[in-house]
Parts: C-alpha cells; sequence; structure tokens
C-alpha cells in the first residue's frame, strides 16, 4: 500500500461533488475521480453508451471498472465534507476568541440563512478571516489525519504552510 499525499486527501474532502465518485486508490496511493455515469454505465453493463464516451474519458472507464470489479479492497471511499462539519469548526473557532463581545457577534452570524457568508464577513469584519482559515485548515489537516489512521491508509505530509487569506 502506497502512502496518499494529505494534500490530495484534503483537497478531495473539499472539492466532492454529487456527479463524480472519488475514492482512495490504495494500490497507487493517490485520488481518483470519475464521473457517476460512467460508473453508472459499467455497473450496468451498458456497453453502448460506454462505447460512446470521448477520447478524454476513455482513462475514467478504466478506473470506473476497476472500482466496480473491486474484490481486494483496493478503493476506499474519500474522506467527506460532511463529515468534516465546518459549521461544527466555526462553532469551535469561535470559543478561541478572547473578546466576549467579538465571540458574541461571530456567534450570532452563524444563526439563520447564510450562516457560511455571514460569519465569514463578521470574521472579515472583525479581523479574524485569516484566522479563521488557518484554523480551519488546520481542523481539516487533524479530520483528514484522523480519517486516514482509522482506516489504516499511510498518508504523506506535503502541506506547505499557507500564506494568510486575503
Amino acid at each position: 500500500m502506497k502512502p496518499v499525499k494529505l494534500s490530495e486527501l484534503i483537497e478531495a474532502l473539499e472539492l466532492e461533488c454529487v456527479e463524480q465518485i472519488t475514492k482512495v486508490d490504495l494500490h497507487e496511493g493517490c485520488i481518483v475521480t470519475v464521473d457517476s455515469s460512467v460508473v453508472s454505465a459499467v455497473e450496468a453493463g451498458d456497453e453502448s453508451s460506454l462505447g460512446e464516451l470521448p477520447d478524454w474519458q476513455k482513462h475514467e472507464l478504466k478506473i470506473a471498472r476497476a472500482i466496480v470489479d473491486d474484490a481486494d479492497g483496493r478503493f476506499v471511499a474519500a474522506p467527506d465534507k460532511f463529515d468534516f462539519h465546518e459549521y461544527r469548526q466555526m462553532e469551535r473557532f469561535i470559543r478561541t476568541v478572547a473578546d466576549s463581545a467579538d465571540a458574541g457577534e461571530l456567534q450570532r452570524a452563524l444563526k439563520g440563512k447564510g450562516a457560511f457568508r455571514h460569519f465569514k464577513d463578521t470574521a472579515n469584519r472583525l479581523g479574524f478571516l485569516n484566522e479563521w482559515y488557518q484554523y480551519r485548515d488546520d481542523a481539516m489537516k487533524d479530520f483528514v489525519v484522523a480519517w486516514a489512521e482509522a482506516r489504516h491508509i499511510p498518508v504523506l505530509d506535503d502541506i506547505k504552510p499557507r500564506p494568510p487569506h486575503p
């Protein structure tokens, strides 16, 4: 089993898309992403639609077949953004804010429709946006490392500190 780059696991978590299936390929030590319609066609044995795939998607077909035929556990579902719970991370971040008035404003920003946008706007106005992004990045890294450890997936930490978010 080859180690998977931490940056790839985090990217898979951040860029999850319902039209795609994202897996960790334990044999190759990488993330693979396949259009869900290709996997569905392979599962259904729909060779006519598979034969009509454009050239750029032929590689996906090979991966989709390997995923469908996976008998030895080569592929594992990638970490899920819904398991990460960014809203919960925002609540945890608020508890790190020393000034109770600022913490209260951030907490109020999390209420109601558009909570994510309101929280980020409020964090920016109060001068906490860079700290929030760093906190979220660290929490995401910790989450992915724990996710991999729980599945006995070796991880290569290739993360370099990010510059402050604008």
